[in-house]
């Protein structure tokens, strides 16, 4: 990816960062420290209460550093009152949570756009703080280097065996020959030959599939599609596996926000024919379902971290999903039971089709 897509990435998720949070700050403050009156020391109007009515700054400002910890203790307890009026909701009656910030309650909740970069970045965090080092490219170099010890042991052994056919030929022709000079040579060939494989024994071993995994992937993709765009990607996958993928995985980060605009169609054709729901509504759908998600697989990284079964973790992330997405689509719009039960399946079927479309993004991106 060239910098024009990189920038566009970092800019717009910039801006709606600090969007998110201007409108937090703007909502957070209370007055329990301010006068009632008084001159508006940012536009110059006289304030009838704690904040000024015209440019809406607070009348109480501070100029010392507990004044400032004072400040950030201020909006974060505020953000998470919010925030602990949101999880629950957003857990266990993710419906209601979606019907209500739609139809106008949102001062007591935490904004979807806002939750829902929270938890991007909290998955970001996650998969950064496990996933292992460069497993691939230490596989490779580790590949290599017992290739080339393979490579230098043969080449030695040849010269060993040439050495010793020579010493026998020269016997055979002069049993009274001096030897001293190819003996000598004979004996670094088999101190050579001894080290190496020394060397290849304590060398670690490339477990099966390892090194396989980036080069045979190299290997497989040496085709010509035809398309330049995707020629190109093909080969920086060739080029570097392992670097490819992070990437990939920084764009994801990045670009995250595209999952929203490629959710809210597939959301609207299962509603198609209502009048009473309109794109709004399916976007506040797609973040609050999104951001749960999000949180749902950093809680189950979070397990894993601390020794929770692979098999529980499984049946988890089997399980929750389609009953959280049931739960939702029941009382997000107000449908019956078996009218949930579809979408539910049908919108598990989407999840495969806007992930390939969000990875064929990430692709395109790249390629630019």
């Amino acid at each position: 990816m060239t910098g024009s897509g990189d920038e566009f990435g970092d800019i717009l998720t910039g801006g709606l960062v600090t969007r998110e949070v201007d409108r937090a700050g703007g909502a957070a403050g209370h007055g329990a420290h301010e006068g009632a009156g008084g001159e508006c020391l940012n536009c110059g109007a006289v304030r009838a209460g704690p904040f000024c009515q015209s440019c809406g700054q607070s009348g109480h400002v501070h100029r010392n550093v507990s004044a400032l910890a004072h400040d950030i203790l201020h909006g974060v307890f505020h953000f998470e009152g919010r925030i602990w009026k949101t999880l629950p909701m957003l857990a266990f009656h993710p419906g209601d949570l979606t019907r209500r910030y739609v139809h106008g309650e949102r001062a007591k909740f935490v904004s979807p756009m806002a939750l829902f970069l929270f938890s991007v970045f909290l998955l970001f965090a996650a998969v950064n703080r496990l996933s292992s080092p460069d497993v691939a490219g230490a596989a490779q170099g580790l590949a290599k280097a017992q290739a080339q010890l393979g490579t230098e042991s043969a080449r030695a052994q040849k010269r060993l065996d040439g050495l010793e056919k020579k010493r026998i030929d020269t016997l055979a022709a002069d049993p009274d020959a001096d030897l001293g000079d190819l003996n000598q040579k004979i004996s670094d060939a088999q101190r050579e030959v001894a080290g190496l494989s020394v060397a290849a024994q304590h060398l670690p071993q490339v477990k099966a599939g390892a090194s396989d995994g980036a080069e045979g992937v190299a290997e497989a993709l040496n085709v010509n599609t035809g398309f330049s765009k995707l020629d190109r990607q093909i080969g920086h996958v060739k080029e570097n596996p392992a670097l490819y993928a992070y990437k990939l995985k920084m764009a994801s980060y990045k670009f995250s926000w595209a999952l929203i605009p490629i959710s809210v169609p597939f959301i609207w054709l299962m509603f198609f024919w209502r009048r009473d729901v309109g794109f709004y509504d399916h976007a506040i759908f797609a973040i609050h379902s999104l951001s749960f998600m999000t949180l749902f697989v950093v809680g189950l990284l979070a397990l894993y971290f601390v020794g929770v079964g692979q098999a529980w973790l499984w049946c988890a992330f089997l399980i929750v999903p389609p009953v959280h997405m049931y739960k939702q689509l029941k009382h997000a719009y107000r449908i019956g039971r078996f009218g949930a039960a579809w979408r539910t399946v049908t919108l598990l079927s989407m999840t495969g089709v806007t992930s390939l479309l969000f990875f064929l993004l990430l692709l395109w991106l790249e390629a630019e």
